[in-house]
């Protein structure tokens, strides 16, 4: 019994995640064309044309596709979960690209600036690394790093989600937007973390974030 429930909450938390991911994806698309609603506070950046439409593109990308690599019907059909994984790539490398050129003109001062840039360069190392490991058939690490790298991925997702909870903490947007700029993926990439050191002391080894070697596994 404890196992199927544990197995029904993996299921159920997949779904909702994937259907934020689906949906804040699909929304965020409108700024590949600059139609529909756009943030004022996003548009206002300096260099919002035409770099937001390119992290837009690449983020929802990622977003869009990260999430299907997990299931395993999707992995046993490797020429599906390779080209995927090419295209989920794709889309980290391009939107956190853009990503580094956004965040020193943020409109929301330095320490939005600064949080959104260190999760642009995690968000590339982390999929660089999962991408070599692959490449070197290093499976397990492989599967590590694209857990790191999706929990920085689904960032697109908590940022929305913490957004609404400052007004209610009478915070304005701003202060709230400061805030989010770490809390949509420091306590996301902790999670996942954890996760992987209780993954890892059950199979007797661990290989932390800042620890794990790239060539480690042959």
């Amino acid at each position: 019994m404890p196992t199927f429930l544990s197995r029904s909450a993996a299921r159920l938390g997949w779904a909702l995640a994937a259907v934020l991911s689906v949906a804040v994806a699909l929304f965020s698309y409108r700024y590949v064309t600059f139609a529909g609603l756009l943030a004022d506070n996003v548009m206002a950046n300096l260099m919002a044309r035409p770099w937001i439409a390119v992290h837009a593109g690449g983020a929802a990308t990622a977003l869009l596709v990260g999430c299907f690599q997990f299931l395993p019907a999707v992995r046993r059909r490797r020429p599906l979960h390779r080209w995927l994984g090419r295209l989920y790539a794709a889309g980290c490398l391009i939107g956190g690209g853009a990503a580094l050129v956004l965040a020193p003109t943020t409109t929301a001062g330095p320490v939005a600036a600064f949080g959104f840039g260190v999760l642009g360069v995690l968000w590339i190392w982390t999929t660089v690394q999962a991408w070599r490991a692959a490449h070197a058939r290093r499976f397990d690490d492989h599967r590590r790093w694209m857990i790191r790298s999706f929990a920085l991925t689904f960032g697109a997702v908590t940022l929305r989600l913490y957004l609404p909870i400052g007004p209610m903490l009478g915070l304005d947007f701003m202060q709230t937007y400061v805030a989010v700029s770490w809390l949509s993926w420091v306590p996301n990439l902790a999670i996942v973390e954890a996760y992987l050191r209780r993954e890892s002391g059950r199979n007797g080894e661990h290989r932390s974030l800042l620890t794990d070697p790239v060539s480690s596994r042959a």
